[in-house]
């Protein structure tokens, strides 16, 4: 995983972008790491595909399961600079067990498999 980005002080749980990293890391993914607006995103081709920012993981969903993603135990609309944005979703830390994270982890990839890179 290459890194990138900005310095000073990050906005991020550094034991939730670490989970991020070792899942990545074994998952043999071309992934790429940039901290940026006060959170750490990971992205795949030049797409970011999740991220952490405070104890909360955000990660794109495929856009026809945003109503099932939203269903899920801790999760909520994605906002930024108070505008919803449409395909993310933030999960709360507190509910990402292992199996929680894995799983965000997999749909977020599975969602960004087919974008053109950047």
């Amino acid at each position: 995983m290459t890194t990138e980005g900005v310095s000073g002080v990050m906005a991020y749980d550094e034991v939730l972008a670490d989970r991020v990293r070792q899942r990545l890391e074994h998952a043999d993914l071309d992934a790429a790491e940039k901290k940026m607006f006060g959170a750490v995103c990971f992205l795949d081709r030049g797409n970011t595909v999740a991220g952490a920012s405070g104890d909360d993981l955000f990660v794109r969903v495929d856009p026809g399961y945003m109503d099932d993603a939203l269903a899920q135990p801790g999760a909520r609309p994605y906002e930024f600079r108070g505008r919803t944005a449409g395909g993310w979703v933030y999960v709360a830390g507190e509910v990402l067990d292992d199996e929680v994270l894995d799983d965000w982890l997999r749909a977020a990839w599975d969602a960004a498999a087919g974008l053109p890179p950047k």
